[in-house]
């Protein structure tokens, strides 16, 4: 019972008769031509057929044409599908629409327009005759020119689906690391979309092979010149039917052949590398974890100081200026501005522009891959083809470092990071943990005067964490450029950061070191981050008037008026069944909505009418003395002496 029920699962809902009996027929149609090719091939004759002089001449000359049509196409139309994929330009609609035209124009009417732009009377023909001798109608080069005319598209519109489905995080991490944009397409984009260009060359090859209405119109029908397989087809058929049913299912076969080698991947999507994950490889390996200090520093010849000042406009709004050394800890809510902040500093993005300074040289005009900013984006960007070695190698690389050294400091770098033994692994085959330690230690190699790190450690377990950080804090004491982490943990702010810097809407709320800003954080996100209860709300005779309804009593508070925001410590919060009597001079009425552990406590959420959403952090004696569980009707108490109010 259980093996039917089991397969009664696997085959899934029933097929629609409505939909199954058009597609069978669909499928018939396209079949039953194939299969009055193979029924009437006369197979004894078939080598005989295969083997004519004619045939051999025009399945040479079908090669030869073919080739050169796939060469003049990889030529011109990869990077035109670039040009499409990545610039965006007036009237890439009309570029688009004249690439696709030679797919739907019937073909003779495309020879016919060759004719007319490349002939003897043709728009350009007689001044290529004239100025280079060269005449394309009834000669190789013109039927070399109509197969590439309409086979061209078929590389181009693949190529471009798999450039637009490559992210560009690839390619802009590797300009900041230093690749120049020629270095980025050869070394990080080309091999990313291999299977799409390969995909898409096979399909040119083929419709170039098989071209036959646009070449007999514009380059005729020579035997030994323009004379192909196809156009051996159509003069077989008049005198030797038998002999063009053999060539045709040579032509068939071929064809199938591409099609089947490709296996649907024609339609340009690229392929980043094995997507499967390395089950069960441990976050380290103890027998080759060093402890950072035990390990030999990686030399870095370009030493120097560099202090950053930068103002950065637009969607961002503010200046900043650090000295040589100084590490920064950007914060704030989602929507804050924090990565456009790094992307403006990397010269990456139109939404902000930052005139930026690294010590003595103004780079605000220099392109990415020149200004020496390293950057670690979220998700890390290894590029899949390379392995983690040849990963942590590619900014020394692109700064002209000898191979062998760069390979050397390399190691070293994945060494201090305790990834060394994964060297020859590529991202498909590391776990989360490992590949953001890689990427680590790819931009610390790179030897920037600008450091970018946008959350380095979140994929990171928190015994694997502490190390990174502290392998990183190692660093950064003896980096003599400006460190910008983009951060949610505290721990991380507090002890990697020289001050942290908060922001809004794109805006500095608060720029301060990290002890001022954990006792007075004058943002509520921060507030919360840090685990404090923060409302915001303004100073009045009675107390604050809370942006969320109520008043809050404290005991010391801003002149009337001032926007100010109230911190409360979840320790400090205390929670009743019934009403507290006593000292509270702040009691609202509510409900557990959530309960958690943190640490050896737990963390009770709040809600009430009458005052905004509380957290109150008790021991779980006390929450089992009290009862609590999730909708239990309480009473919470905040003195108001616990009440920290920071003006805003």
């Amino acid at each position: 019972m259980k093996r039917l029920q089991g397969r009664a699962a696997g085959r899934g809902p029933r097929t629609p008769l409505l939909l199954a009996v058009p597609a069978l027929l669909a499928v018939a149609f396209l079949l039953l031509p194939l299969v009055g090719v193979l029924v009437r091939t006369e197979w004894g004759s078939f080598g005989a057929h295969l083997t004519s002089p004619g045939t051999v001449e025009a399945l040479r000359l079908s090669l030869l044409v073919s080739f050169w049509a796939l060469g003049l196409s990889l030529l011109l139309g990869v990077p035109l599908a670039w040009l499409l994929a990545r610039v965006p330009f007036r009237g890439k609609a009309i570029v688009r629409s004249l690439v696709l035209l030679p797919m739907v124009l019937p073909p003779t009417v495309g020879g016919v327009a060759l004719l007319l732009a490349f002939g003897r009377r043709g728009v350009v023909g007689p001044w290529l005759e004239s100025a280079f001798g060269l005449t394309l109608p009834f000669h190789t080069s013109g039927a070399v020119v109509a197969a590439t005319f309409v086979a061209m598209p078929f590389l181009v519109i693949s190529l471009e689906g798999a450039l637009a489905g490559l992210r560009p995080r690839y390619e802009e991490t590797a300009a900041s690391l230093g690749a120049s944009p020629v270095r980025v397409f050869f070394t990080v984009t080309l091999p990313m979309v291999a299977p799409g260009l390969l995909a898409g060359a096979a399909l040119t090859w083929a419709r170039a092979l098989g071209e036959f209405g646009a070449t007999i119109t514009f380059a005729g029908n020579l035997p030994g010149a323009t004379q192909t397989l196809p156009l051996q087809v159509y003069l077989l058929l008049q005198d030797e039917p038998e002999a063009a049913t053999s060539v045709s299912l040579l032509l068939l076969a071929i064809a199938m052949a591409v099609l089947v080698a490709l296996r649907g991947r024609w339609t340009g999507t690229p392929s980043p590398g094995r997507t499967r994950a390395v089950s069960g490889a441990p976050a380290e390996d103890p027998a080759v974890a060093t402890a950072p200090e035990d390990l030999p520093a990686a030399e870095d010849p370009d030493t120097g100081r560099w202090a950053l000042h930068a103002e950065v406009t637009g969607f961002n709004d503010l200046t900043l200026d650090a000295g040589p050394g100084t590490t920064i800890a950007v914060v704030g809510p989602n929507g804050a501005g924090k990565t456009t902040l790094l992307r403006a500093l990397l010269g990456l993005t139109p939404r902000a522009h930052a005139s930026l300074r690294l010590g003595d040289t103004d780079v605000t005009e220099l392109p990415p891959h020149r200004r020496r900013v390293a950057w670690v984006p979220q998700d890390g960007a290894l590029f899949p083809h390379l392995s983690a070695l040849a990963n942590t190698a590619y900014g020394l690389r692109a700064r002209g470092v000898p191979r062998a050294e760069a390979r050397r400091e390399a190691r070293a770098w994945l060494d201090r990071l305790a990834v060394g033994h994964l060297a020859h692994r590529r991202p498909a085959e590391l776990s989360g943990g490992q590949a953001q330690r890689v990427a680590l230690a790819r931009a610390l190699a790179a030897r920037p005067r600008l450091l970018l790190l946008d959350e380095p450690l979140a994929a990171l377990d928190q015994t694997t964490r502490a190390h990174v950080r502290h392998t990183l804090r190692s660093h950064l004491a003896g980096f003599g450029g400006v460190c910008l982490i983009v951060t949610h943990d505290p721990v991380e702010a507090v002890s990697l950061a020289d001050r942290v810097l908060v922001l809004q809407d794109g805006r500095t709320l608060q720029d301060a070191s990290p002890a001022e800003v954990s006792r007075h954080p004058r943002s509520p996100w921060v507030a919360r981050m840090l685990g404090r209860n923060a409302w915001p709300g303004t100073a009045s005779a009675e107390g604050l008037a809370l942006d969320g309804g109520g008043t809050l009593i404290t005991a010391e508070q801003p002149p009337a008026g001032t926007p100010a925001l109230a911190i409360i410590a979840p320790e400090a919060v205390a929670v009743h069944r019934e009403r507290p009597g006593g000292s509270p001079r702040n009691v609202w009425p509510g409900t557990v909505r959530e309960i958690t552990a943190s640490g050896s406590r737990l963390r009770v959420l709040v809600t009430s009418d009458s005052a905004p959403s509380l957290v109150a952090e008790i021991t779980p004696q006390a929450a089992a003395e009290l009862g609590l569980a999730d909708g239990v009707p309480v009473w919470t108490g905040v003195k108001a002496t616990e009440v920290t109010v920071v003006p805003l």
